[in-house]
């Protein structure tokens, strides 16, 4: 049985997730409706799955002294629209109708700036592991959610963390499947 989503567009939300406000977003330029829709993979620290540093990292509070890795990156203050776990859980840190900072220096088809005009979707996940099932039916259903409501995206434009920043990023990494997710939203 395959969830429904259904998004808001007045406040920028989508029911059912759960709902982790990020203060790492700021007001779209000119409240235009986003058109782009990013897919990244994330895990923290790389390659761990099912902790709550991610959720950490996007709401400011991760202990930057827990893992080695973490002196990396500290001070990042970085968001997502949404994350999908690996278990399928979907969680919200910033409302569509924001702009979250999730893409860093970015273009996509000769557009810079990416943050300003795309949602953000963070998988649980890493470059070389496959993502699973669940994650990939929340995807599908998510994204065909996301452009029943945005009319602006479709599946042309969907784009990877890597082809908005290519040389800088890798994710979401060749074990995405994206004719699975090419397949699901069509």
């Amino acid at each position: 049985m395959s969830t429904s989503y259904s998004i808001d567009t007045k406040t920028g939300l989508i029911e059912p997730a759960r709902q982790r406000p990020s203060p790492n977003c700021d007001e779209r330029p000119e409240r235009a409706p986003p058109d782009t829709l990013v897919i990244h993979g994330i895990s923290l620290p790389p390659g761990v799955f099912g902790g709550p540093e991610i959720e950490q990292l996007f709401t400011n509070q991760l202990d930057w002294d827990a893992h080695p890795y973490f002196a990396e990156i500290r001070g990042l203050t970085v968001s997502s629209h949404l994350l999908i776990r690996r278990d399928g859980e979907l969680l919200q840190f910033v409302p569509f109708t924001q702009r979250a900072w999730h893409a860093g220096e970015s273009s996509f088809r000769g557009r810079s700036g990416c943050n300003d005009y795309s949602i953000g979707i963070e998988l649980e996940g890493e470059d070389e592991t496959p993502y699973s099932d669940e994650q990939y039916a929340v995807l599908c259903n998510v994204s065909r959610a996301i452009i029943a409501a945005y009319p602006g995206i479709t599946g042309r434009e969907i784009a990877a963390h890597s082809d908005i920043a290519p040389g800088r990023k890798t994710d979401p990494g060749p074990a995405f499947d994206w004719l699975r997710l090419y397949d699901g939203i069509c």
